[in-house]
């Protein structure tokens, strides 16, 4: 009877450590993207580059973010984020592109975003938002293999990309999900975007307005939101459906003993 009972106690506090193991793993922290709003097929989008800092000793001081080449963005415009110092890289199309009846002969290869300060530190995370433009039609996501580098001089380069089907990599490059096109086909992007391929020196002065208002939005926030609280209710849920069934065990076995 105790030997049971001890047994039933260890197997929930082995399921409650199990599911505190995975909840925590490292899969919830790697670089990625998404669309404010939407992605649409043949229009516009502010999208966001997530970084998380998951070193204990040492913050992260640069982000570099490749752009796709098989699918290539003419129009990348990234806004302006307080404590880091950007570089916009174009490169030459082996094919140029159409945007607004115009053809365009250079996109945008990388954007690098280089901390003046600190950087971001132990526990935190930074957003970096970029407006792009025009998104393919014929795609369904757009790759965006991304290199991360720390003070301390190492380099985690996220750059394989997830395979349907398989278990997530464990390094995953970003990935945008693009949705079914629009009628407007200017996507959730309050921007139409612009002419050519952006440069730093793009950035308009309202752009700069627009960060100043938003800073305290896109400085480094604790990594402990939503995330973190989504994990404590699936630990308790798992633990107390685990206490359930270790209670209907003891008293099926009081039962039988009786």
């Amino acid at each position: 009877m105790k030997a049971s009972r001890v047994g039933a106690l260890a197997a929930v506090g082995a399921l409650a450590g199990s599911a505190v193991l995975v909840l925590s793993g490292p899969a919830f922290a790697h670089v990625s993207v998404a669309a404010e709003g939407t992605a649409a097929k043949g229009g516009y989008a502010t999208v966001n580059f997530k970084v998380p800092n998951e070193r204990d000793n040492a913050s992260t001081t640069k982000l570099e973010v490749s752009f796709p080449t098989d699918h290539p963005l003419a129009s990348a415009q990234p806004e302006a984020v307080p404590g880091w110092k950007i570089e916009v890289t174009t490169a030459k199309l082996d094919k140029p592109v159409e945007l607004h009846g115009e053809q365009i002969d250079k996109a945008v290869s990388k954007i690098t975003w280089t901390a003046t300060g600190e950087g971001i530190t132990k526990g935190f995370f930074q957003k970096f938002p970029v407006s792009i433009g025009q998104l393919p039609e014929d795609a369904d996501e757009l790759v965006f293999k991304a290199l991360q580098t720390y003070s301390n001089k190492e380099v985690v380069r996220w750059i394989e990309v997830p395979q349907e089907g398989q278990e997530e990599p464990e390094s995953p490059a970003p990935v945008l999900a693009l949705s079914a096109a629009s009628d407007d086909h200017h996507g959730s992007s309050g921007s139409s975007g612009s002419s050519g391929a952006s440069t730093a020196s793009d950035e308009s002065e309202d752009a700069g307005e627009d960060a100043e208002a938003a800073s305290n939005e896109t400085a480094a926030e604790p990594a402990a939101t939503s995330d973190t609280t989504a994990r404590v209710l699936a630990v308790v849920g798992i633990v107390v459906g685990a206490a359930g069934v270790a209670y209907g065990v003891l008293a099926g076995r009081r039962r039988t003993d009786a």
